[in-house]
């Protein structure tokens, strides 16, 4: 199955999660659709369990093969599985090209990456999966940096993660650490993840 390109601002609404991480895609805190309002169904354990996995798959933008094969390595690594889940998925180079605010949102931070704007230690890498280690810089093209997306981009900047270091000047940030689990969306429960994977 390839990655979705429907309205996301539907799908965040039937999650009720923000996707893009702005809050404008949600505005409407009841799910799409004639019925919405009156949607009272009992979701069992499973859907619960489903619904979970799906928030944190379309919040990173990866089809289900990718996913779960990120899933099977966390499960390999020592530690606490969902944690280590988590932090393969922070450390995907289009997500820190958005957690640097290189990027508005992660599909924009993902096309940027495609179209091969951005440099990891010097080499340019066009792969939005491209897992960055701890002291890697991630910096932006000579050629790329009179994009106005980027200008724009930084300059509505906000926020800035404590795992992650920046340098104005050159338009370059570092990868310094892996984040800690406070440090990583609070609105998903990795453990309903874990058990839907663990059936």
């Amino acid at each position: 199955m390839s990655r979705y390109t429907g309205p996301r601002h539907k799908l965040a609404r039937r999650l009720g999660i923000s996707l893009d991480g702005t809050g404008k895609d949600i505005k409407r805190n009841f799910p799409p659709g004639q019925h919405g309002h009156n949607n009272r169904r009992k979701i069992s354990e499973y859907g619960i369990q489903l619904q979970e996995k799906q928030k944190l798959r379309h919040m990173f933008g990866l089809n289900e093969k990718q996913f779960r094969r990120t899933f099977d390595q966390a499960n390999k690594m020592a530690g606490v599985v969902g944690e280590n889940f988590m932090k393969l998925l922070e450390s995907r180079l289009d997500n820190l090209v958005y957690r640097m605010g290189f990027a508005p949102t992660r599909p924009a931070a993902r096309q940027l990456v495609n179209h091969g704007h951005f440099l990891v230690n010097g080499k340019k890498v066009n792969i939005p999966s491209y897992r960055v280690q701890p002291g890697d810089v991630i910096s932006v093209r000579e050629k790329s940096r009179g994009l106005q997306l980027i200008k724009d981009s930084l300059e509505s900047r906000n926020f800035l993660p404590n795992y992650v270091t920046f340098n104005d000047a050159a338009l370059e940030g570092t990868y310094t650490r892996l984040p800690d689990r406070e440090e990583m969306p609070a609105e998903i429960n990795e453990v309903l993840i874990v058990e839907f994977y663990s059936r």
